[in-house]
């Protein structure tokens, strides 16, 4: 397996950063939010050391191959407002996935958006990528709003996709193809 690295990339007032231990209190502060929990591999209510545990397993995912867990950090202060990832689970199928939060305090300020524009550039820019997607609850107006802001265009509903928080849950697919692949 080829060793990739992780970027920083620059996403104006934001940069996509790797994880750091400094990013604690962002982390504790999410692992408080049920639905950040539910949909994410963030411990509800988790400790200290859960926490620290999170940080140290998005840093390895760029080592181990499965994609790149970027925190969604002010430029300005270095301070982490959220996460967003590029998993690589089908890029052998020229596919990867997008996922992303943000702290409910920095909710509704165009980070979602600025965040989502730039990994998704970055992604279409990816070696053997041609598609990046992501998946969004029916009600979470908020982040299909910020996807379709972003290029992606709405696929369609797939029925009981997802389980979350015990439920399988209906999710619209959204994508971005690649500029040379559109018709």
């Amino acid at each position: 397996m080829e060793l990739i690295e992780q970027p920083v990339l620059n996403a104006g007032t934001f940069l996509l950063r790797p994880f750091q231990d400094s990013d604690l209190d962002l982390i504790h502060g999410a692992s408080k939010d049920l639905y950040i929990a539910q949909i994410t591999t963030v411990p509800f209510q988790g400790s200290r050391q859960q926490c620290l545990d999170f940080i140290e397993r998005q840093r390895q995912r760029t080592a181990d191959g499965t994609g790149y867990s970027f925190a969604i950090a002010q430029s300005a202060t270095n301070i982490a407002v959220g996460q967003i990832g590029l998993w690589l689970r089908n890029a052998d199928r020229g596919r990867a996935s997008i996922g992303y939060w943000v702290s409910p305090q920095h909710q509704h300020r165009g980070v979602a958006s600025t965040a989502l524009k730039t990994i998704s550039d970055w992604g279409l820019s990816y070696p053997g990528i041609h598609r990046v997607e992501l998946y969004v609850e029916p009600w979470n107006e908020g982040s299909w709003r910020a996807a379709e802001r972003c290029g992606f265009q709405r696929e369609g509903l797939l029925r009981s996709w997802e389980i979350i928080g015990g439920e399988a849950k209906d999710l619209y697919m959204y994508s971005r193809i690649a500029p040379t692949l559109k018709d």
